[in-house]
């Protein structure tokens, strides 16, 4: 990349929630063109790129297989990730069982919790959004059961057709229980706010960057933090850009 591009290249993008797969094969498939074409649209300006979770609704790799699809997105994001753009893959709950392939064959980065880092001088926590709510014990054990060497050796014993049944089943129920959460009030109520209130009172965080609730937000926090939710594509196609100064919530127009 020559000295030009590289100074080109200094936006940063934090997008979630595509949920490809559901509710069926050509809305999914629509979606994913949707995506590729904002991807097609940044891929000038765009140094970084954090994906937040749940770019699938289900996604269980073996070890010598993946599942079949999404061929447009992920060969979008390998090309990118040859040209120079790092690409970071936060797992969610729908995506958690991923192993090495997005990371050897991709190129992309892997973050399997959430994490702090620092761009151009700020503070910023970046995850996918599940699981901050401590109170809820009963998420909080099937997410670590989920995650379990056990619980992954025994889905993978299982023959991909019962498995990616099941798979699907239980992503389906949970999408339908998360859409009735996602009615909570935004502030006292919600599980990611009221966590990024909490971590204020430990540590100095500049920006609070999530998905999951499928809510796009950018709120005004205290000590002049900010807590961002990069919202659900399934219904608009909302992205954060970090241009260096100032992170900003929008909503890609295919006109663009």
């Amino acid at each position: 990349m020559s000295d030009l591009q590289k100074k080109a290249k200094s936006r940063i993008y934090f997008a979630s929630d595509f949920h490809l797969g559901v509710p069926d094969a050509w809305a999914s498939a629509e979606r994913e063109r949707r995506i590729v074409r904002w991807l097609d649209c940044i891929e000038e300006n765009a140094k970084e790129i954090f994906l937040l979770g749940d770019v699938f609704d289900f996604w269980f790799e073996y070890r010598d297989v993946v599942p079949k699809g999404y061929v447009r997105l992920l060969g979008k994001l390998a090309t990118m990730a040859d040209n120079g753009c790092k690409i970071h893959f936060v797992c969610g709950n729908h995506d958690l069982w991923i192993r090495d392939y997005f990371e050897k064959d991709l190129g992309f980065i892997i973050h399997r919790s959430a994490f702090e880092t620092i761009i151009d001088g700020k503070r910023f926590l970046i995850g996918h959004g599940d699981g901050l709510d401590f109170s809820d014990r009963k998420y909080r054990f099937i997410s670590r059961l989920f995650k379990s060497r056990f619980c992954v050796a025994a889905f993978a014993a299982l023959h991909p057709r019962w498995a990616y049944v099941i798979g699907k089943t239980w992503s389906r129920k949970s999408r339908l229980s998360h859409s009735e959460s996602d009615k909570v009030n935004l502030y006292e109520q919600e599980p990611i706010y009221k966590y990024c209130m909490t971590e204020l009172d430990k540590r100095n965080i500049d920006f609070f960057v999530f998905g999951h609730r499928h809510l796009k937000c950018n709120l005004s926090l205290k000590n002049g933090s900010r807590y961002i939710n990069t919202g659900f594509w399934a219904t608009e196609s909302p992205y954060a850009e970090w241009d260096g100064e100032n992170l900003c919530l929008k909503n890609f127009d295919l006109g663009e």
